[in-house]
């Protein structure tokens, strides 16, 4: 059973940057679809971004050249790099993965990928 832990959430003022981390326990990033998705309260989850086993990096639109989404083999890890944070990237981050072996689409749809990490909060205050 894959298990996926996120760090690197806090506070930080407009402006600011913020890296979140996803350990991904029982496979190597390359091996499958990656993700970053986001949850305000009172919305729905969003895509931030995914990486494709191959390497192909999406970004959703809201990201403007501000996020940079990244993996690491060795570290069994992948990366968000925020910066530029507005209040309106406040939210809950989830990092998800579709499962070992997976080389097919990578779309930005929750319902693509079947597990999740906890969440961590990222707040941005004005």
């Amino acid at each position: 059973q894959a298990q996926l832990v996120e760090s690197g959430g806090g506070s930080v003022q407009a402006g600011g940057s913020l890296r979140l981390s996803c350990k991904v326990s029982g496979y190597r990033p390359t091996s499958t679809c990656l993700a970053w998705f986001r949850q305000a309260p009172g919305k729905e989850r969003e895509g931030v971004a995914t990486i494709h086993s191959f390497g192909e990096v999406q970004y959703a639109d809201f990201v403007k050249d501000r996020f940079t989404m990244t993996r690491d083999n060795d570290k069994f890890s992948f990366d968000l790099q925020m910066t530029s944070l507005s209040p309106e990237d406040t939210a809950m981050y989830y990092c998800a993965t579709r499962g070992r072996g997976w080389y097919g689409e990578c779309p930005l749809l929750s319902g693509a990928f079947n597990y999740w990490g906890q969440g961590t909060q990222v707040t941005v205050s004005s």
